[in-house]
């Protein structure tokens, strides 16, 4: 089942095109991975997904509608964690915004909605953090935040934009591990720069620079996943050994 149609898109900002003629599918369960070089239009992609942004030209349907009408089934974690990290914020408060329809002005939240939070950070491993102030945490644990928030509407897709930017080694491993978790019962789609980690994690690539290359690497995420932990893969390597993998397919065939 296709949980995100995208048929025809171009999208751009005044006279200058971001996005051209973009076709993707991405169905129940994958795991994709959007790369490409800043500025290509990734992250615009995931604000059209959202809503944010309104189609010019082309159809973005989620679930089979617009995004507009299924947004409680997204659930999104930002690039950056480290706005406000000064403002006196508990981290269980924090995860709480994501029930932004349950929430209740003059009485703040329910004991249904934090014990929800609280199951959330339990998913990320935060739950021991629920009550320490957000810009107390390291990076990592901020993003682990961040998916907690998003995991509490219970979405049926997980949008994340560069989750593990200005993260170390030690937690970009970690937040994919936990991402590779919850991908066991929802849909993740996640932009990243970190293709030596995602070829462990993903099964679908869309390499994205105005235009779209979609790889389906499910059958090929052995051949091209690093033999050293250590071992560095850019995109063009990736993009290079899609290509011959693909071509050697064509062969056979």
């Amino acid at each position: 089942m296709s949980v995100i149609e995208i048929e025809n898109l171009t999208f751009g900002y005044d006279k200058e095109t971001i996005l051209e003629n973009i076709s993707l599918r991405v169905e129940e369960r994958d795991f994709l991975a959007i790369i490409g070089p800043n500025g290509g239009g990734k992250s615009t992609l995931l604000k059209l997904i959202l809503g944010i942004l309104k189609t010019r030209q082309g159809i973005v349907k989620v679930l089979g509608e617009k995004p507009c009408k299924n947004l409680s089934t997204i659930g999104y974690a930002p690039q950056n964690t480290n706005i406000n990290t000064d403002f006196p914020i508990r981290v269980i408060e924090v995860v709480m915004m994501g029930h932004i329809e349950a929430k209740r002005p003059l009485f703040g939240y329910g004991e249904s909605e934090k014990a929800c939070a609280i199951g959330s950070l339990a998913q990320v491993g935060m739950e021991k953090f629920a009550n320490q102030k957000i810009g107390s945490l390291s990076g990592g644990q901020r993003q682990r935040v961040m998916i907690a928030r998003a995991l509490c509407s219970h979405p049926r897709i997980l949008l994340l934009d560069e989750p593990t930017a200005s993260i170390d080694v030690k937690g970009q491993r970690e937040i994919y591990e936990l991402l590779k978790e919850l991908h066991q019962r929802i849909t993740v789609v996640v932009v990243t720069h970190d293709i030596s980690v995602i070829l462990e994690y993903a099964n679908k690539v869309a390499h994205i620079n105005k235009t779209l290359s979609f790889h389906d690497i499910s059958n090929t995420r052995t051949i091209l996943k690093p033999q050293n932990p250590q071992e560095h893969f850019c995109e063009v390597e990736l993009m290079q050994m899609l290509g011959t993998t693909q071509s050697k397919t064509k062969e056979i065939r």
